[in-house]
């Protein structure tokens, strides 16, 4: 069930959800340091990652699925997000240099869809960002922030979807290796948290970073060969029955001689 757009906002305005964004935008522009001039899509619920791109990036796009909601952002300026139905993004094909998913790709219900339409907006020789719950991380065990919501993913899984829908995964991140809860000092910590993580545990990460490059293959359509059937001898007709197998026998060579002029 895809979390509803009241509950993540809330999410994001608590303590823990302020670290973890801040946390998790650090490592987002660690994959992205640069995005000067290009066209970035965001999809999910990607607002609280996306103040570091502007001013930089030619343009922002924020879209959120109509079964999630939507609420404005920035609040103080003008708005900048979109209600869309993520089977069919309102953009023209190949016109994006960069997509970000964050709360989409593991709550979404018709995976394959919405991946085939990421990579009909995306320009060749684009890339994709995927930020999803770690299936082996504490963070997706745990319902009680929207990374223990919808289906969460391993790298070996994540990388095997993106491949399944023409996308080269390349670069990959984790992030959110403190426990998801709200004590003061562990909050205080968690950079430290962070550190000790990417030393020694990226398979116990709350959160998996995965860049993916646009690939388009050419499939050359050779023509098939028609083959001919097997002819087998059908059975004497019974008696009266000789105006219907005359037509069989009509129908049989009607059926060779198209063959035979193809």
């Amino acid at each position: 069930m895809r979390p509803d757009v009241i509950d993540l906002r809330e999410f994001y305005r608590s303590r823990l959800g302020q670290v973890a964004r801040k946390l998790l935008r650090r490592r987002i522009r660690q994959l992205w340091p640069d995005v000067t001039g290009m066209d970035l899509l965001a999809l999910g619920y990607p607002s609280p990652y996306l103040r570091q791109f502007q001013g930089e990036a030619g343009r922002v796009l924020t879209f959120m699925p109509a079964q999630q909601g939507v609420h404005r952002w920035p609040i103080q300026e003008r708005n900048q997000v979109a209600l869309v139905d993520e089977m069919e993004l309102p953009l023209p094909d190949a016109s994006v240099d960069r997509v970000l998913l964050v709360h989409a790709l593991e709550n979404t219900e018709q995976v394959t869809p919405l991946m085939r339409e990421v990579w009909r907006v995306l320009a060749s020789g684009g890339r994709l960002m995927v930020v999803v719950p770690n299936r082996r991380g504490i963070w997706a065990r745990l319902e009680r922030t929207p990374f223990g919501q919808g289906h969460p993913y391993s790298p070996g899984q994540l990388s095997r979807l993106l491949r399944d829908n023409l996308f080269q995964p390349s670069e990959r991140a984790s992030a959110l290796y403190m426990p998801p809860v709200t004590s003061g000092m562990l909050l205080r910590t968690a950079g430290a948290w962070e550190k000790l993580g990417q030393r020694w545990g990226h398979a116990f990460a709350g959160v998996l970073l995965m860049e993916a490059d646009k690939q388009i293959y050419a499939v050359s359509a050779k023509p098939r060969r028609r083959r001919r059937p097997i002819a087998v001898p059908l059975p004497a007709p019974p008696a009266g029955a000789a105006g219907a197998a005359g037509s069989v026998v009509l129908t049989m060579n009607r059926h060779r001689a198209n063959l035979d002029e193809d």
